[in-house]
């Protein structure tokens, strides 16, 4: 796979159809992947859940319907989340609020489609 060759293929061309809170909620299952992985030490799921999330965060953030404020909290989503991470002073509960955060678009999401 290429650089440029994005992960979800299949994913990116129908993510304009989805809501904000289906996005997320999508969003937040790959960090939830990420942290899990992270948190076993598995390199390689953490890797793969790591580029798949900011993937769809980015396929999120370009989305034209999400401008200004909305576009803005997406991108602050992704800095925690390379954050937790990257940083080496990261706050003891960033995972935490991470996993609280996306779990209320999951729970919407589910919710709406009920």
């Amino acid at each position: 796979m290429s650089e440029t060759t994005p992960i979800h293929a299949a994913t990116a061309q129908r993510w304009h159809t989805l809501t904000l809170m289906e996005q997320l909620a999508n969003v937040g299952s790959e960090v939830e992947r990420a942290i899990r992985a992270h948190d076993s030490n598995n390199r390689a799921r953490f890797d793969g859940a790591l580029a798949r999330a900011l993937e769809l965060f980015d396929l999120t953030a370009t989305d034209d319907r999400w401008r200004g404020p909305r576009r803005r909290e997406i991108l602050r989503g992704r800095e925690e989340f390379c954050r937790l991470f990257f940083d080496e002073k990261v706050p003891p509960d960033s995972a935490r609020g991470l996993r609280r955060y996306f779990l209320a678009f999951a729970t919407a999401a589910r919710y709406a489609r009920s």
